[in-house]
């Protein structure tokens, strides 16, 4: 048994994919003592780690205020010696033999220097990412350097840890093993997802959610399910008055998850139902047909449980992520700028009725089953350790 030290980002998009693997490497008797915000307790004990809470908040995106704005990143990696000096106050009895760290984890090449422990990368993006091959090159303005510069001495002389040049090169630590969760076919091509990469397939696992949800609703129904995810819906609320009128007339059920959005439950039609929070996986087998922003753990979601979709990149990974999925015949892309209610019906209309999607569909969902899932990721972890 090994104990394992498990750097988390404070993100459902960067939690929930890594749970499964939680939970394959203690059934292998692992101990995982596992670092995220105290939001997210529940689950990752839940999966079976023992949790440890950040005493600062590690959000990227709480901090920048809104996704693409920049500013987030330093924000965050300003907190670097409050962090890393509370990570080993809290750990200072322990003895680690590896660490696994979400891939946007800032401060994963310090640490990896101070405990001496191989690293491996749990890469919960896995498009757009040939950018961050040169990231050094990237110009930012004199105060952000001065800012990082100031805070890398201050690392430096407190641990006689090697600092990265530039803060971008924070993000995405160059680890010798990276757990990718997707198949190498619907993987898009990139120079970035070389021969360090294992596919395991999506990250699917029952998470232990709050399931209380009017479930006896939708029996018998034709369901549409529709989230922006916990990130990018929240800035542009007039995408759910848009939604509404669209499917005003739905004959069925509207599911609708609004994570940190403030509505006035009055605007909504009888046969809507709509929620802060979603419990996804289980609402899925309900599903007939779905809108999504296309983040990798939502479409991961709707591909396994072969659920016909139509895509409305939002930002990030989003974009090109669905732009792959089009590729491959599974889904319709549409643009958040360009939209309306009529756009978005036919779109809907088009990928329940037309058999071609849901073909395309399952031939992504046999490349998933085929990856291995958790189990092959814990293999490929053993096979890294020498083990």
């Amino acid at each position: 048994m090994a104990n394992v030290l498990f750097l988390g980002m404070p993100s459902h998009g960067h939690v929930n994919p890594t749970l499964g693997l939680v939970a394959e490497l203690s059934l292998h008797g692992e101990k995982v003592y596992y670092f995220a915000s105290d939001y997210f307790r529940t689950k990752i004990e839940a999966a079976g780690a023992i949790f440890l809470a950040y005493n600062e908040d590690l959000d990227i995106f709480k901090a920048a205020g809104k996704p693409g704005q920049g500013g987030g990143l330093m924000s965050v990696a300003s907190k670097a010696p409050s962090v890393i000096a509370d990570i080993l106050a809290q750990t200072a009895p322990l003895k680690f033999d590896y660490l696994i760290h979400s891939a946007a984890f800032p401060f994963t090449g310090a640490l990896e220097q101070l405990f001496k422990i191989p690293s491996i990368s749990s890469l919960a993006v896995f498009a757009g990412l040939d950018s961050f091959k040169n990231i050094g090159s990237f110009k930012l303005p004199d105060d952000i350097m001065q800012q990082y510069q100031e805070t890398a001495a201050q690392l430096t002389a407190a641990y006689g840890v090697t600092m990265p040049g530039h803060p971008l090169e924070l993000m995405l630590y160059n680890s010798p093993l990276k757990l990718v969760y997707t198949s190498r076919y619907f993987a898009p091509p990139s120079d970035y997802l070389d021969d360090s990469c294992r596919f395991v397939g999506p990250p699917i696992y029952d998470r232990h959610e709050d399931l209380d949800f009017p479930f006896e609703r939708l029996a018998g129904k034709r369901v549409l399910y529709i989230s922006l995810g916990t990130v990018f819906g929240v800035f542009d609320p007039k995408l759910y008055e848009m939604f509404v009128t669209a499917f005003k007339d739905w004959d069925g059920i509207v599911v609708m998850a609004a994570h940190g959005v403030k509505l006035n439950d009055s605007q909504f039609p009888e046969h809507f139902v709509v929620r802060d929070y979603v419990p996804q996986n289980a609402l899925l087998k309900y599903a007939d047909v779905a809108i999504t922003h296309a983040g990798m753990n939502s479409m991961s979601d709707l591909i396994s449980n072969k659920v016909p979709f139509v895509s409305l990149p939002m930002g990030a990974d989003q974009p090109l992520l669905a732009a792959r999925a089009e590729e491959l015949g599974a889904t319709i892309k549409l643009d958040v700028r360009q939209l309306n209610p009529e756009l978005l019906k036919n779109a809907i209309e088009v990928v329940m009725n037309d058999p071609a999607y849901l073909t395309a569909i399952r031939q992504i969902n046999v490349s998933f089953r085929e990856a291995g899932g958790y189990p092959k990721a814990v293999d490929e972890i053993f096979l890294f350790l020498g083990r």
